[in-house]
C-alpha cells in the first residue's frame, strides 16, 4: 500500500517534519529516558542483590557484563542498522522497502542470538575464564552466565524491536516493553533471592524471565500493526519490493540473493557504530577484569560497581539524545536539514546539563553508593575514588556520544564507527594497559575517567566539519 494513502503515516508523517524540535525531541527522548532508567536501576538493583552473598558473586556480575555487552553489540546493530535505514526511507516516504528492513534485522537477529546462546553455553567455562573470571568467581559466573545465554535470542531481539519502534517515532510503544521487563526483572531478584533464597541463580532466572516477558511485549506491537514496519517473511527482501516510489537507482538490478545481500549490507553498514562501541564495550571490560583481578576479587567488584552506576548516571543523563536519533534521520531522509542542525545543539546543551546535574549527585554521594552496593572496606577503598573521577569525566560524554547518535542517524557510518572506537577502545585500552603498568591499581581505577576526556576532545573536529558542509537551509524548501 502506498505511503500517500494511509492516514496513520500521513500523520505520523507530519508530526516527524513540522513538530517544532525541541518538543519533538522531548516527546520522543522522554519514554526512552525512562526505559533507560528503569533497564540501568534493575543493573544496579542486580548489584546490590548479588552483593549480599559476598565480594567474589558482586565480582560475577562484572564478568557477565561483558557477555551481555556482546548480546547487545549483535542487537544493537541489527536494531540501529535496520532503525537508521528505516527513518531515512519513511522520511523519503519508501514504505515497503523499509518493511524490508524491519523484517530482515528481526529474523537475523532471532537467528544470531540462538547462535549465540548455543555455543556460549557449550563454552561455558572458558568463556566465563576470558571475561575475566577468577577461580573464586567462576561458579557464580557459570551460573550467572548460563542464564543470560539462555535469554540471548530474548535479549538480541528485544534490542532490534526496541530500536525500530525509536526509529519510526514511536518511542512509548519501547518504553511499555522495556519498562515492564524492568521492573518484573526487579521484583524477581526479590522473589527469587530473597523469598526463595536461590542466591545468584534466582538472579540469573529473573533475568532471564523478564527480557522474554519484555521481547513478547515489544513483539505484540508489531503482530497488532501498531507500528509502519512489520516482521514478516514475505518481507523478506528475497524479490523486487511492491512499487511505492522507492527509485530504481536505489535497487539491485536483479531481484532475489541480490536484493537480500544488498539490504543485510546497509543493516551491517549503518550498525556498525553501534557493534563496534558495545563490543568494544565488552572487550574493555574482559580487559579490565584481566588487569583488575591482579589485584584481587575486591578491585573487580568495585570497578563493575563503578560502571554499573556511571552507565546508569549517563544514561539517564543523556536519554533524551534517544529521541534525537529518530528526528536527525528521518528529517534528513526528507532533507530538511536545517531542523537536523536545530535537533543536534538542542540535544547536546539539554544532555549536557542533566549529565552535570547527575554527575555532581553521583560525585557527592559516592561513599554511600557504594557502601549501598557491597559494605565491604577493600571495595569501597577502591569504588569511592574511582566513581568521583569518572562522574568528573562524565561531563566530555554528551560531545562524542551526540556526534556518533548524529551521524550514525543520517548513514554517515564510517565517521560514526571510527568516533565509536575512542571511548572503550582505541583510548580505554591502551590507557589502561599503559597506566597499570606505571601506577597499578590507580591506572585501574582512572584509566576510563582519561579515555573519557579524551572521545570527547576526538569529536569536535569531526562536526566543526559536517556543520560547515550542511546546508544552512532546508534542501526541500520549506
Amino acid at each position: 500500500m502506498p505511503f500517500a494513502h494511509s492516514r496513520r503515516y500521513a500523520t505520523q508523517y507530519e508530526k516527524m517534519s513540522r513538530q517544532p524540535i525541541p518538543s519533538l525531541i522531548l516527546e520522543l527522548g522522554l519514554p526512552t529516558t525512562l526505559s533507560m532508567l528503569v533497564t540501568n536501576l534493575y543493573n544496579v538493583v542486580d548489584t546490590w542483590f548479588v552483593g549480599r552473598i559476598g565480594t567474589s558473586a558482586s565480582g560475577a556480575t562484572g564478568v557477565v557484563f561483558g557477555m551481555m555487552s556482546i548480546l547487545q553489540a549483535v542487537g544493537f546493530m541489527f536494531g540501529h542498522g535496520a532503525g537508521s535505514n528505516i527513518s531515512r526511507l519513511l522520511g523519503a516516504k519508501h514504505l515497503q522497502r523499509a518493511r524490508q528492513f524491519s523484517s530482515t534485522a528481526f529474523f537475523l537477529s532471532l537467528l544470531c542470538g540462538l547462535l549465540i546462546g548455543a555455543l556460549g553455553l557449550v563454552l561455558l567455562t572458558p568463556l566465563c575464564r576470558l571475561l575475566g573470571s577468577t577461580d573464586t568467581i567462576l561458579p557464580y559466573a557459570r551460573t550467572y552466565a548460563a542464564c543470560i545465554l539462555l535469554a540471548a535470542p530474548a535479549m538480541v531481539t528485544s534490542c532490534v524491536m526496541n530500536n525500530i519502534l525509536r526509529y519510526e517515532g514511536l518511542a512509548a510503544f519501547a518504553m511499555v516493553g522495556l519498562v515492564s521487563g524492568g521492573i518484573l526483572n526487579i521484583f524477581g531478584d526479590a522473589l527469587f533471592m530473597m523469598g526463595l533464597h536461590m542466591g545468584i541463580l534466582g538472579a540469573g532466572l529473573s533475568t532471564a524471565l523478564s527480557q522474554y516477558i519484555s521481547a513478547a511485549i515489544l513483539l505484540s506491537m508489531f503482530l497488532r500493526r501498531r507500528t509502519q514496519t512489520v516482521f514478516s517473511l514475505r518481507y523478506l527482501p528475497l524479490r523486487t519490493p511492491p512499487e511505492d516510489g522507492t527509485p530504481k537507482d536505489e535497487l539491485p538490478a536483479r531481484p532475489g540473493p541480490a536484493l537480500l545481500g544488498s539490504t543485510v549490507k546497509n543493516i551491517v553498514v549503518a550498525g556498525l557504530p553501534s557493534l563496534t562501541r558495545q563490543g568494544l564495550n565488552s572487550v574493555s571490560t574482559m580487559v579490565l577484569n584481566g588487569r583488575a583481578k591482579l589485584y584481587g576479587d575486591a578491585a573487580i567488584a568495585a570497578m563493575s560497581i563503578v560502571n554499573r552506576v556511571c552507565n546508569f548516571l549517563f544514561c539517564v543523563g543523556l536519554g533524551i539524545g534517544q529521541g534525537f536519533q529518530p528526528v536527525s534521520g528521518f528529517n534528513y531522509g526528507a532533507r530538511l536539514y536545517s531542523r537536523v542542525r536545530r535537533g543536534f545543539f538542542f540535544t547536546l546543551g539539554f544532555g549536557t546539563a542533566m549529565i552535570s546535574a547527575f554527575a555532581l549527585a553521583g560525585g557527592l554521594l559516592a561513599a554511600p553508593i557504594a557502601r549501598l552496593m557491597r559494605d565491604d572496606p577493600d571495595v569501597i577503598a577502591i569504588a569511592v575514588p574511582a566513581m568521583r573521577v569518572q562522574c568528573a569525566a562524565l561531563l566530555f560524554m554528551p560531545l562524542s556520544t551526540c556526534s556518533t547518535m548524529l551521524f550514525q542517524s543520517i548513514g554517515l557510518s564510517w565517521r560514526a564507527t571510527f568516533l565509536s572506537t575512542m571511548r572503550s577502545g582505541a583510548c580505554f585500552i591502551p590507557l589502561l594497559l599503559i597506566l597499570t603498568r606505571l601506577w597499578g591499581l590507580p591506572g585501574v581505577m582512572y584509566s576510563q575517567s582519561v579515555a573519557d576526556v579524551l572521545a570527547g576532545l576526538v569529536s569536535a573536529p569531526f562536526l566543526i566539519y559536517f556543520f560547515r558542509h550542511l546546508p544552512a537551509e532546508d534542501a526541500a524548501g520549506t
